[in-house]
């Protein structure tokens, strides 16, 4: 017989654990002296101590654990067990490994550049929002081209929502598409978000759509949007670096739009996929 300390060495673990998995019923001592409360172990629980541990290793709880040695769980509960921990490993080991790449991505930036970048990117599922909005089309999608395009559509946007009674509940949000007609011109959209149903606002051009979740890279844009080409070009590194490409235009929620336009705080959202 082995005394608590002598089992637990031999079997590579604590006596408080000992202690919890008798608590719990995994694995009893043999005999616990009557007059002194010491647990005993017999050399052949090694082998079950054993179990536990390599259960353990697999990411089993204690409560699985103790089903699989009572045998409780039969050989194809058992097999589904392991292929849903395979699953969730594999979800682990490529979560981890696509941290490592921006983690080197990062210090390939602080090196080249000397400094920590102030732009973060970030990747994150963009919910389904519902928008009322004007459209209109410009020459290309170079600032220059936009401008003068969406800021007569936010001008028009608000005052004929107010005159329908429909108050925006979020932020702006401006997107963009190709043109049917090709030629490098695009759709504008300008809109802001709503509750209203789907669909035209009275008898105004303004139509209320419903824009879907979409996974997305964001980075903030501090400044006018006619300087947003390096927050852009910063964005295009890290997707390069990080292995991910875009998959459409990004779309630009205004956060903070104060009078004087080098204040305005835009998160760019773009479309991606894994490359």
């Amino acid at each position: 017989m082995f005394t608590i300390g002598d089992f637990a060495r031999y079997g590579r673990v604590s006596p408080r654990m000992l202690r919890h998995y008798d608590a719990i019923g995994l694995l009893t001592p043999d005999r616990t002296d009557p007059a002194t409360g010491y647990r005993l172990y017999g050399a052949a629980q090694l082998a079950r101590l054993n179990r536990i541990i390599a259960l353990k290793d697999l990411g089993f709880t204690l409560q699985q654990v103790g089903a699989v040695l009572d045998e409780r769980v039969g050989p194809e509960e058992l097999r589904g067990m392991l292929r849903l921990r395979r699953a969730e490993l594999a979800e682990a080991v490529a979560a981890a490994s696509a941290r490592l790449t921006r983690v080197e991505a990062r210090l390939r930036s602080i090196e080249s550049e000397g400094h920590m970048p102030a732009d973060d990117v970030v990747i994150k599922t963009v919910p389904a929002v519902r928008v009322a909005e004007l459209t209109g089309t410009a020459a290309s999608f170079q600032p220059q081209d936009i401008g003068p395009v969406i800021g007569p559509l936010y001008d028009r946007l608000l005052p004929l929502l107010e005159g329908a009674g429909l108050r925006p509940t979020g932020p702006g949000i401006a997107r963009y598409e190709d043109a049917p007609e090709g030629g490098g011109a695009i759709v504008v959209h300008a809109g802001v978000t709503v509750s209203a149903p789907v669909g035209p606002v009275g008898d105004t051009e303004v139509r209320v759509v419903e824009l879907p979740p979409f996974e997305a890279a964001t980075i903030v844009h501090r400044g006018a949007m006619d300087d947003v080409l390096s927050t852009t070009h910063t964005l295009a590194r890290w997707l390069d670096a990080n292995g991910y490409r875009s998959t459409g235009y990004s779309r630009e929620v205004n956060l903070e739009c104060p009078p004087d336009r080098g204040s305005w705080v835009t998160e760019l959202q773009e479309p991606v996929a894994k490359a």
